[in-house]
C-alpha cells in the first residue's frame, strides 16, 4: 500500500474541492497515483450524478460576466438542489470560474464542452456532483454582444444582460436602469410589434375566458366585476378600433350632459385609459411599453428616449427555477 502523504491529500482537495477523507480514500483506491485518484472521484461523481437525475435542481446562482470593453456579455445559472449549498461560498466561487469560462463562448454546447482545469465543463459538473452530493447543472445560457452591453444580478436569482445600439453620455446608468426593469418586470421581448397576431388572439381568448370564469364567483359574491377587456395589444388598436373608442367616449360625454367645449379636455384622458386597459400583455411581456420603474410616468421607451441617439439592441434573462 502506498504512503499516502498528507501534502498529496491536501493537494487533490484543492484541485477537485472534494473533501479530505473522500481525497484521502481514493488515493489509497489509487495507489497513490494522483491522475487515477481524479478519475475514482470523477467516477464517484458520475455515479452520483446517474442517481439524482431525476432530482429537482431549483436552487443555486444566477451570475454575468462582461467582457473588458462592454461589447459582450453572458448569463448563466449554476443550479444545485438546495438553498443550504447554494449559499456556499465554495459553490458561489464554482459559478463565478464557469462564468469565467462562459463569457468566452457563444452558445451552451460550445461552453460545456470546453477546458476546466484539464477536463470539460461538462465533465467538471459530474465530478463536483460527486463532491457536493446534489445534482448540479447550468440550467441557463445566454449571450448579448452589441456595441455597449451592461448588466444587473438581482441578488443570486435573477442576471440580466442588455445590449445597446450605441454608447451616450452615462450609457452605463441606462443600461443598468434597463436592466433592473427587465429583472424587476419580467419582460419578454422588446415591443409589441414582435408579437406573432396568432398568438395575441390565442392570449386575448384566454385571458377573457380567465375574466369571465373569475367574474361569475365574484358576481356570486356580490363583488365589483372585472373590467373584460376586447383587446389587450397595441397591435389590436387599428385606426378603426381607436376611432370607435373615441366615437363611444364622445357619445358617452354627450349622454352626460358634458358641454362640447369642454370635451377636448376630457377625451385625451380616457383615451390614454382605453389604451391603458386593452394593452395588458404589452404592459407585462414588452420591455419598451412597459411603465418605467423609476418613474411611472413614462414609459420604458420614453426614459430611453431622453438619452438621445440610443436604442435597445436585444436583452437576455435568466432566473432559478
Amino acid at each position: 500500500m502506498a504512503d499516502i502523504k498528507a501534502a498529496d491529500v491536501a493537494t487533490l482537495r484543492k484541485q477537485t474541492g472534494a473533501g479530505m477523507m473522500d481525497c484521502k480514500v481514493a488515493l489509497v483506491e489509487a495507489n497513490g497515483d494522483f491522475d487515477a485518484a481524479i478519475d475514482v472521484l470523477r467516477k464517484k461523481g458520475q455515479k452520483v450524478a446517474a442517481k439524482r437525475a431525476d432530482r429537482n435542481a431549483s436552487e443555486g446562482v444566477a451570475i454575468t460576466r462582461i467582457n473588458s470593453d462592454s461589447t459582450a456579455g453572458i448569463a448563466i445559472v449554476l443550479a444545485c438542489e438546495t438553498d443550504f449549498v447554494a449559499k456556499n461560498d465554495s459553490f458561489k466561487n464554482l459559478a463565478g470560474q464557469f462564468a469565467d469560462i462562459a463569457l468566452n463562448h457563444t452558445n451552451k454546447d460550445s461552453f460545456m464542452s470546453s477546458d476546466f482545469g484539464g477536463i470539460t465543463v461538462a465533465d467538471k459538473l459530474i465530478e463536483q456532483t460527486g463532491v457536493i452530493g446534489e445534482k448540479l447543472d447550468i440550467s441557463s445560457f445566454e449571450r448579448v454582444e452589441a456595441n455597449y452591453v451592461g448588466s444587473y444580478t438581482h441578488g443570486v436569482k435573477i442576471a440580466v444582460l442588455v445590449g445597446l445600439n450605441n454608447s451616450v453620455d452615462n450609457t452605463d446608468i441606462l443600461a443598468k436602469d434597463l436592466a433592473m426593469q427587465v429583472a424587476s418586470m419580467g419582460a419578454t421581448t422588446l415591443s409589441y410589434k414582435d408579437f406573432d397576431d396568432e398568438f395575441v388572439t390565442n392570449e386575448t381568448e384566454a385571458r377573457i375566458a380567465v375574466i369571465e370564469k373569475d367574474n361569475i364567483e365574484l358576481g356570486r359574491l356580490g363583488k365589483t366585476l372585472k373590467n373584460v377587456p376586447k383587446y389587450i395589444s397595441m397591435s389590436q388598436l387599428t385606426d378603426e378600433v381607436m376611432s370607435e373608442a373615441k366615437s363611444e367616449i364622445e357619445a358617452q360625454l354627450q349622454s352626460e350632459g358634458k358641454p362640447e367645449q369642454i370635451w377636448d379636455k376630457i377625451v385625451p384622458g380616457k383615451m390614454d385609459r382605453f389604451i391603458s386597459d386593452n394593452t395588458t400583455l404589452d404592459q407585462e411581456q414588452c420591455l419598451l411599453d412597459q411603465n418605467f420603474i423609476k418613474d411611472e410616468s413614462k414609459s420604458v421607451a420614453d426614459y430611453i428616449s431622453s438619452y438621445g441617439d440610443v436604442n435597445v439592441s436585444s436583452f437576455k434573462r435568466v432566473s432559478l427555477g
